[in-house]
């Protein structure tokens, strides 16, 4: 595999928290520390455009594909609503006082997770609250969805993952092998597996459909492990971590394959926080506290 280092998009003025993708295939927004969210195209490099400015740290994103509306988490406030093509803000709900540390919308339900350990549970239809789901006192780091199950999982810093029902939301599982904050959880495209990972550094493999037993257990990075994504093909997925590397693994054998780092291919200096991997070209874009976004090409 040869890995190229296609470009780097920098305008952030703090760290750089999250990604998420646009309407276009080669378009995706940014945001982190400052309170901006930029969209970026891949194709035109030097044209970040400021989209929204909000006036707290910013942990989440997410596009509403069906109704074109992204959703942005405000740090200590809640949720704004606004409209990809007028960039309007449509509506906005305060349903925290803490940090929003992940969104993810399935059909008509946002799944929205908080620092306090609660899921808010809102209808996208109406913007309102339809559920509070409180599995823990410590923080909701990550969702992720599986349609074919019907349930979703969720990376806590309590050490654990838990499995909720998608119907009723009740907690089907609890998942307790990690040794420290879980911060991700990622289902296979296949639905069959559930990747975690987290503060202690491992990355978990788990297979969902024979009751999430453990499959894998690997020592994946040195120190923390920020974010999980998988290739558009699924034949990869990439860990990213705070050891400042992004590794690349066979998605079939759960194999390294590479590892993109400052030393051997010009990467980031600090913490790389978020991934995202696009379909144009199949690019990986990487989000990093150094306040640089990094694009890379891998062959």
């Amino acid at each position: 595999m040869q890995v190229e280092k296609i470009d780097t998009f920098s305008g952030h003025r703090d760290c750089v928290y999250t990604l998420e993708r646009a309407t276009e295939s080669s378009q995706f927004f940014s945001a982190g520390g400052d309170g901006l969210v930029v969209r970026w195209d891949l194709l035109k490099p030097d044209a970040g455009e400021l989209f929204a400015q909000i006036p707290a740290s910013i942990y989440a994103l997410c596009l509403d594909e069906t109704r074109n509306h992204l959703w942005i988490g405000q740090n200590f406030e809640g949720i704004h609503l606004i409209d990809v093509d007028s960039q309007e803000e449509i509506a906005s709900i305060k349903i925290t006082s803490g940090s929003i540390f992940d969104i993810k919308i399935y059909k008509n339900i946002a799944l929205i997770g908080l620092s306090d350990g609660t899921i808010v549970v809102m209808d996208v239809e109406s913007f309102g609250i339809k559920k509070h789901i409180k599995a823990s006192d410590k923080s909701v780091r990550n969702i992720s969805i599986n349609p074919i199950l019907r349930e979703f999982a969720v990376a806590y810093s309590d050490f654990s993952v838990k499995i909720f029902d998608l119907q009723d939301f009740s907690l089907k599982l609890v998942l307790n092998h990690h040794t420290n904050s879980v911060f991700s959880v990622c289902y296979s495209p296949d639905y069959q597996y559930l990747l975690s990972t987290g503060r202690d550094a491992h990355l978990k493999i788990w297979n969902a459909e024979e009751g999430y037993q453990l499959q894998e257990d690997i020592a994946a990075h040195l120190f923390a492990i920020n974010d999980i994504k998988y290739s558009p093909d699924g034949k990869l997925f990439a860990t990213c971590s705070m050891d400042k590397s992004v590794k690349i693994w066979d998605a079939e054998q759960f194999k390294l394959l590479k590892v993109i780092d400052k030393a051997r291919h010009a990467g980031h200096g600090t913490s790389i926080n978020k991934l995202w991997w696009s379909q144009y070209e199949n690019l990986l874009v990487t989000a990093s506290d150094d306040r640089h976004i990094s694009v890379w090409s891998l062959i």
